[in-house]
């Protein structure tokens, strides 16, 4: 295997987590930190044996590192490197490294808060800020003081950008160590300002055929959404040689796995991607980048007690990341589709989703924890109390709250249950109501429909109309629902 980027700072971060059990590292994308550092620590003499569990903001990534791992090693998923991402498992008796989600390793402190076995958990990636991977993050940090203080556990915190993280609050004592990464030049293109009420799918399109007719190598295009996918997928007419893949996280692995592996000799591809090919993944080929600016992110509103799926402007550290995409493997080209003058105006990096979200999932999990308080945990940004507060209220409607003897809250056994589900609590009431009244198989399919960020069958809001085109099951997105609705029953 060629050396990596990361390779020459493993020793001194092998020495600082023995001697100081928290370290931050800092290492741009390309550097080989997500497949390169665990391996790296197997055999530290700290480690002794135990388990290395790291933590991946998606699906798709976790399971892309943790193959690229097990192959490093000569053998298959499920051996000494493993994954776990949500209602999926491949470990097994021998796994030395878990690559999980960061909803699984909640899942996994709730049900043993001393982490038994485990000696280092790694979060990478973290500048993405996650709601999962915050609330990871403090209770991995009072567990381990609580419960690990004879045999203490390691942290390592791996981003791509510390601008934004003040981790030295709630890392105590913990060094930042610093790699170079291993890009290319990349070449930016900028093109004239959005006009209002353009479609986005048009540009894209247009920009797709000329990069194709000027330039080599694959191309790998960021869209907001499933829809923006579809629709540019229309209005794409390529030349027999070019291969057209999608690549969002509600497709099943194989499709997943189709976009991000080489083109065959003779041909090239076009990868219509959301923000999940923003991070940790590398498409073989890719020489240009196109870039729509956009993301689609979910917020929550105060005012209806919902969230919303909303597409903003991307943020400057998002935009950068992007264009290293081109330059992984050879110089590269991003065309960003809009104005030099509009790049000036992006917001520096995304704000946490802990300070934007609806937190009735992490108040569920607090009180599972036994914590009816955020300020007793320690936190890189604590939850805003108006949003607590709505979060609280919210399950109290459910049934999942009670006031203890001594006034805390506490969850009821329908909390509890609730709790279990790795779904919002409004779905998981809904999956334990229908139970109830022997209609378990109907709310597990409308919590399968409800979980979709971009409904497909043509995003039908009667979910009569929806119902009846899964029970079709005459698409692969209604075949993949149908499995998740099985999986949740």
């Amino acid at each position: 295997m060629s050396p990596l980027p990361i390779d020459t700072i493993l020793p001194e971060l092998e020495r600082l987590l023995a001697c100081r059990h928290a370290a931050v590292l800092e290492a741009p994308p390309g550097a080989g930190k997500t497949t390169g550092v665990p391996l790296a620590l197997l055999d530290a003499p700290w480690l002794a044996g135990r388990r290395i569990v790291m933590l991946e903001p998606r699906r798709l990534a976790a399971r892309a590192a943790a193959t690229f791992m097990a192959t490093s090693l000569g053998e298959k998923v499920g051996g000494r490197v493993g994954y776990r991402v949500r209602m999926e498992s491949r470990v097994g008796p021998r796994t030395r490294v878990e690559v999980v989600t960061e909803g699984v390793l909640v899942r996994m402190l709730q049900e043993d808060p001393s982490l038994e076995g485990v000696g280092l958990v790694i979060f990478d990636e973290f500048h993405e800020r996650s709601l999962e991977a915050d609330l990871g993050l403090a209770l991995t940090l009072q567990a381990r003081e609580l419960f690990r203080q004879e045999d203490p556990l390691r942290l390592l915190v791996m981003s791509a950008t510390l601008e934004g993280l003040d981790l030295a609050g709630v890392l105590a004592g913990a060094s930042v160590v610093r790699s170079e990464g291993r890009s290319h030049p990349v070449e930016i293109r900028y093109q004239e300002p959005w006009r209002a009420g353009e479609d986005v799918t048009l540009r894209v399109a247009r920009t797709i055929t000329a990069a194709l007719e000027e330039e080599e190598g694959s191309l790998l295009v960021f869209l907001p959404g499933q829809g923006e996918i579809r629709r540019t997928a229309q209005r794409l007419h390529l030349p027999g040689q070019v291969d057209l893949v999608p690549l969002h996280g509600a497709l099943d692995l194989d499709a997943q796995q189709r976009a991000i592996r080489p083109s065959p000799p003779g041909r090239r591809k076009v990868v219509l991607a959301t923000d999940i090919a923003e991070t940790s993944l590398t498409i073989e080929g890719v020489r240009q980048v196109i870039d729509c600016g956009l993301a689609r992110k979910p917020a929550f509103d105060p005012a209806s007690g919902l969230t919303r799926l909303r597409t903003r402007r991307i943020s400057l550290a998002s935009a950068t990341q992007r264009a290293g995409r081109a330059g992984r493997v050879e110089p590269g080209i991003c065309h960003r589709l809009w104005s030099e003058t509009q790049q000036a105006e992006l917001m520096p990096s995304t704000p946490a989703e802990i300070l934007q979200a609806d937190l009735a999932p992490l108040a569920l999990q607090l009180l599972r924890w036994g914590c009816d308080d955020p300020a007793e945990l320690f936190w890189l940004d604590p939850p805003p109390p108006g949003a607590w507060q709505q979060g609280l209220e919210l399950l109290r409607r459910l049934g999942a709250v009670e006031r203890g003897p001594q006034g805390s809250l506490r969850l009821t056994a329908e909390g509890e249950a609730m709790a279990s589900l790795p779904v919002h609590p409004r779905l998981a009431h809904m999956l334990l109501t229908g139970e109830r009244l022997g209609l378990g198989d109907r709310a597990a399919r409308l919590a399968a429909l409800l979980s979709e960020r971009d409904p497909p069958g043509g995003g039908h809001a009667d979910l009569e109309a929806r119902l009846a085109w899964l029970e079709r099951a005459e698409e692969g997105a209604a075949r993949r629902l149908l499995r998740q609705a099985e999986r949740y029953r």
